[in-house]
């Protein structure tokens, strides 16, 4: 906000950078990854009417977490599980306490924690999720495999166990800040050489950009032809 930079002054709607977070559907079956603060937005923008039958949380970053009381339409039917690591649970239950109480008020919205950690494998429907284990400066979040697709953001490193758990993927969805170094995200080079180590020619799309980033049709013809920055509203198949 007020700033007059050539990004965000951009008229290319790819340049409004909300903070991320995806849905990933197959068949009747959604999957909500993060919920940020940018959540009620995002879903108004898109022909969606079904229900979720999970939420996957990164980390309780509020950036990632910031959109939960806007899952109360979700919730009406049945509670909405989400799951997170420990730490995550730990932190959402203090933060958003009237979620989690036992005796909610009414219009809440109906929530249930699970806690998951590296490793752990959950099926919804027909689309299996494997928790993966990556660092965020000092601090160790989530990413997940689901299916073919990883999605990791915020990223600076990866355990040993959870880069073994990437082999065979066939889309890689994954942070890059910038291009100057930052303590706590990789940059937009790290991630290209990330997605290389994995495979020579994996697609790959770039997520967590900052303003700081240039304009996007600038900055995604710079890429690799397999790499390119993700955008709001973007639309893959896998």
């Amino acid at each position: 906000m007020g700033c007059h930079c050539s990004v965000c002054t951009s008229t290319d709607p790819r340049d409004r950078r909300l903070r991320c977070s995806a849905l990933v559907q197959d068949g009747k079956t959604n999957l909500l990854l993060d919920c940020g603060p940018d959540f009620r937005e995002q879903m108004l923008r898109i022909d969606f009417c079904d229900s979720l039958d999970a939420v996957l949380i990164t980390h309780e970053h509020y950036d990632h977490v910031g959109g939960i009381d806007d899952l109360r339409p979700y919730t009406y039917i049945h509670d909405l599980p989400i799951y997170a690591d420990a730490y995550s649970c730990k932190h959402l239950c203090e933060r958003l306490p009237y979620c989690f109480v036992e005796n909610r008020y009414p219009g809440v919205p109906q929530l249930k924690l699970h806690e998951i950690a590296e490793g752990d494998k959950v099926m919804f429907g027909d689309i299996p999720v494997t928790a993966l284990q990556v660092i965020h400066g000092k601090l160790p979040i989530l990413g997940f495999r689901v299916g073919d697709l990883a999605y990791i953001t915020d990223m600076t490193e990866i355990t040993e166990k959870s880069r073994e758990m990437l082999k065979g993927i066939k889309l890689l969805v994954i942070n890059g800040l910038r291009h100057e170094p930052h303590a706590t995200h990789q940059t937009v080079e790290a991630a290209v050489k990330f997605s290389k180590s994995l495979a020579p020619d994996l697609p790959t799309y770039i997520i967590h950009m900052s303003h700081h980033l240039g304009l996007h049709a600038q900055e995604d013809a710079l890429l690799p032809s397999h790499i390119h920055l993700a955008y709001d509203g973007l639309v893959l198949e896998f």
